[in-house]
């Protein structure tokens, strides 16, 4: 008979096999080793040892033999692992040719079948599934799992530069190019507005791009998404290209531990590096809770769809006339709204514009064609103003003077506005205000009415900041 021993004894059994029985805390990500095998490394506690966690190193000649989609509190049962130490940290090895794993349902099962096995796994007898019992008995008491995570953020929180855990939502994982692969994640909040650092000058030529993945997202993979919260884009280190992403499972919540803040493009990004760790939450986990709770109690409320970083109210650089019965919805509702013609109504930010100096918006024969790019937490999209909407767009300002001028660089968050003959830096960082703005969708081949789909701005009309004294 197997005899299993407490976490506490086997960290006493330096270079011993010994058999476990543990809760999973948390999980790595797949990997490549730097040999032939695939690795990953999952922490376990129990009764005798609740906290720090102890790791575990799996080797194996391929992928799918490596523990998979561990949510956080299964029970995993490890039979001849060897205790290693490295430094002051005691861990437990499990070795492909003699060790072998069991993988258990946490706390709410009843079932003493696992879902996953490695091949050497013998059935469990009873006095081990009396055990896991226990365990699921000690977690059901109220032992809560504690990962020791200070730096625990929700994305309407995020940094550039700054390392961070992420509780989150995993929407789709797709292959961007070569063996390049990226997550997108989703917590329900919205990314607070970045500095936009392009050129003005470049637009034409090098526009701002709309999203970080090379190829746009298809309109069937967006409709997946929530229509309120941004959607972090998750990329892998260059030096950690072999982290096995594709096996991570969509439409689970995970805790994500170690990543990097980037801003790219002007855009939020997070980056996983070769430490980060992963661990599925199960729907009834305290945090996933909180989070859900947080998403719909948006809808209940005066924020409604409404940028969270501009409540309670925008800018009031513009002035919309389209009716006010048009609810405020994100730029994602506008890519996925299930009619291609439509009307909306949107706060949004004018990141870039072609052209963009005020004396280049009419053409020789003096209509107004001008392509904006707009942006809110939930996407970017490009948005024309044309004809007689851009008449009513600039109907108080009817001259390229100087205080329209003024007014523009304002809209694009170009500093030094102040003095109505200042021009402004196109290339300087900016911080384009929230705005109210009313958006049309339209298409151009009726033999491909999605795929030739555009925006364009009307019944909105610039009316400029408030003067001194007003």
């Amino acid at each position: 008979m197997s005899r299993f021993i407490h976490i506490a004894d086997a960290m006493a059994s330096l270079n011993q096999k010994v058999n476990l029985i543990g809760v999973v805390t948390e999980s790595g990500i797949q990997r490549k080793s730097k040999g032939t095998d695939y690795y990953v490394s999952i922490r376990i506690v129990d009764e005798s040892r609740p906290s720090p966690a102890l790791p575990v190193n799996f080797f194996t000649e391929t992928m799918d033999k490596l523990p998979q989609g561990i949510t956080e509190g299964d029970i995993i049962l490890l039979s001849k692992v060897l205790m290693k130490i490295h430094g002051p940290d005691v861990y437990a090895c499990f070795n492909k040719k003699y060790s072998s794993f069991a993988l258990y349902e946490g706390k709410n099962s009843t079932s003493f079948e696992p879902y996953q096995c490695s091949d050497k796994f013998c059935p469990i007898e009873q006095v081990n599934k009396k055990i896991i019992l226990d365990l699921r008995k000690w977690l059901l008491a109220g032992h809560q799992i504690d990962a020791g995570l200070t730096d625990l953020l929700q994305l309407e929180e995020l940094k550039e530069g700054v390392g961070f855990s992420l509780v989150c939502k995993v929407l789709h994982v797709c292959e961007t190019e070569g063996d390049h692969w990226m997550l997108f994640v989703w917590d329900g909040t919205d990314t607070p507005p970045v500095a936009i650092k392009s050129n003005l000058e470049d637009e034409k030529e090098n526009p701002l791009p709309l999203q970080l993945e090379p190829i746009p997202l298809s309109r069937d993979v967006l409709c997946t998404f929530p229509p309120v919260g941004t959607v972090l884009r998750v990329t892998v280190d260059s030096g950690d290209v072999k982290l096995g992403l594709n096996c991570i499972k969509t439409g689970r919540w995970v805790k994500l531990i170690g990543l990097k803040c980037e801003v790219r493009s002007s855009l939020w990004c997070a980056v996983l590096k070769s430490f980060t760790k992963l661990c599925y939450l199960s729907d009834d986990n305290d945090l996933v809770f909180k989070h859900e709770r947080s998403y719909n109690g948006r809808f209940s409320s005066r924020r409604g769809h409404k940028v969270f970083t501009c409540f309670p109210c925008h800018s009031g650089l513009t002035e919309t006339s389209c009716s006010r019965k048009v609810p405020f919805i994100t730029l994602m509702n506008v890519l996925t709204y299930p009619e291609v013609t439509y009307k909306y109504r949107c706060v949004v930010r004018v990141v870039a514009t072609v052209p963009w100096r005020v004396s280049d918006f009419r053409s020789p024969s003096k209509v107004y064609k001008i392509r904006l790019t707009l942006e809110d937490p939930t996407a970017r999209i490009r948005a024309f103003l044309y004809k007689d909407d851009a008449e009513e767009f600039f109907a108080r300002f009817p001259s390229p003077d100087d205080v329209l001028t003024r007014e523009w660089n304002a809209l694009l968050g170009i500093p030094n506005t102040d003095d109505c003959s200042e021009v402004g830096d196109a290339s300087s960082s900016r911080h384009p205000p929230w705005i109210d703005c009313c958006l049309k969708s339209y298409y151009i081949d009726k033999n491909d009415v999605w795929g030739s789909r555009y925006y364009q701005i009307f019944s909105t009309t610039l009316v400029g900041r408030p003067q001194a004294g007003q």
